[in-house]
């Protein structure tokens, strides 16, 4: 086992992996730019190491100055948590020859499934259902305009290199694609530095379901069953849950059993999703696979009493994993509680946090590195809190998290909590009737 685990992020998942690393008696090393020097993960980590200033491009994806921080502190492995370098193939490839376990996928599997467009031909070959579309990168409009006209519309524009939302354009009809292959590409160019785009059959009514797996590096792997992700402001993930209300016995089994073939395809090591679009007729299609831990992981661990950050520790040391797949036996809901205004397009409401009272109680909890006095900065994600509620039914889940949102008071900052309160009390969302489109004819009051 690690004697030390450098954790190489910040916020939340880092005093999250901090709290499992402790529990297991694994020294820790926090990082830090010199906005985040106050942050929680620096105070209740073992070590700390100053990385560079408040930009992410000099701190936390400075991937010399974390290895540097990693060699002075004797550190024998890096998590990364999720965002920044958790999918960076060469990141990991350099921890590689630096003698440094990387705790996540190797740079082969993070190539083979970090490019849409790669995995996609993968999980066709792993015999995994794929939406209907292009093989691969389109290589001009004119292939873009005949895999359209071949595949019907509506279509989706997607950049290879993509991720929140960016680079992605639906075309209802044929004289719309021009003008959304110019722009998705443009968008992809400056986001990215990757302009490639692929094309999707564009699947209506869909909901965004994923399969937690996990794999050792004895090439067996195991599902811990879905999670419901369908709740989505351009295409960024807001509220998650567990079981999903749209989920049958058969469709959690054909579903597992594609995630898991899916990872045993490539020997995935480590604790990954696989995600699929499911359409209102229960057809389901591989979409991507995140090769890292999901922001919406404890709710997976809530329901099966599993944790998961400790899971890709052993892993990751060598342990064997157990091999079974598990079926939640609660309901557990998570809201995302970001420092925007919601009654203002979502705007980014970074500052000062003057009052922070936590909710608690049974079956409630907060995954948070925030606290009165703390001063949210504005160079990162505005994410400040997960709030997760669990019960043995799904209503009681969400009446717990009426109750727990009742409670959060946060003040000085402006946050997400009214949206997710009036979410609770939205009749679709009460009967489970919701889409990735949910949000479109949400009115906020």
């Amino acid at each position: 086992m690690f004697k030390k685990i450098l954790v190489a992020n910040r916020g939340e998942i880092a005093l999250r992996i901090i709290r499992t690393c402790r529990e297991m008696g694994i020294k820790t090393v926090a990082v830090y730019s010199t906005a985040d020097a106050d942050s929680l993960h620096v105070r209740f980590a073992d070590e700390a190491v100053c990385i560079g200033p408040p930009e992410s491009k000099n701190s936390y994806l400075n991937i010399p100055n974390i290895i540097a921080a990693a060699e002075i502190t004797n550190a024998d492995a890096i998590h990364p948590g999720y965002g920044f370098l958790s999918e960076n193939a060469k990141f990991s490839k350099i921890c590689e020859e630096n003698g440094i376990k990387f705790i996540g996928a190797s740079p082969e599997q993070i190539n083979k499934m970090g490019d849409k467009a790669t995995a996609k031909a993968t999980m066709k070959e792993a015999g995994v259902p794929c939406v209907p579309g292009s093989d691969g990168i389109l290589e001009s409009f004119e292939q873009a305009e005949k895999i359209a006209l071949e595949t019907g519309y509506p279509v989706m524009l997607k950049a290879t290199a993509g991720g929140g939302g960016k680079g992605m354009r639906a075309v209802w009809k044929a004289e719309d694609l021009k003008k959304a292959w110019e722009s998705a590409r443009q968008e992809a160019g400056a986001a990215f530095g990757n302009d490639g785009m692929y094309m999707e059959k564009l699947i209506e009514e869909p909901r965004h379901i994923e399969i937690q797996v996990v794999g050792d590096q004895y090439g067996k792997a195991c599902h811990l069953s879905e999670r419901d992700c369908s709740i989505q402001r351009r295409h960024q993930k807001l509220t998650e849950e567990t079981p999903s209300p749209f989920m049958t016995d058969d469709l959690r089994k054909r579903m597992g059993d594609a995630a898991v073939r899916a990872a045993e395809f490539i020997a995935y090591e480590g604790a990954g999703t696989v995600e699929f679009l499911v359409d209102k007729h229960r057809n389901f299609y591989f979409m991507e696979m995140n090769t890292r831990i999901q922001v919406e992981h404890p709710i997976t661990e809530q329901v099966i009493d599993y944790d998961l950050i400790r899971e890709q520790i052993k892993v990751a040391a060598g342990v064997p994993i157990l091999g079974k797949n598990y079926e939640p036996q609660l309901h557990s809901i998570e809201c995302r509680i970001n420092a925007e205004d919601p009654h203002n397009n979502f705007r980014p409401s970074p500052g000062k946090i003057t009052t922070f009272h936590a909710p608690g109680g049974h079956g409630v909890r907060l995954d948070t590195h925030a606290y009165a006095g703390y001063v949210i900065p504005p160079y990162y994600d505005s994410m400040i809190a997960k709030l997760i509620t669990t019960a043995r039914t799904r209503e009681e889940a969400i009446d717990k998290m009426k109750r727990a949102l009742d409670e959060f008071v946060i003040e000085g900052v402006k946050t997400t909590i009214p949206f997710h309160r009036q979410l609770m009390d939205d009749p679709n969302f009460i009967a489970g009737n919701y889409t990735t489109k949910f949000l479109e004819d949400f009115d906020l009051k």
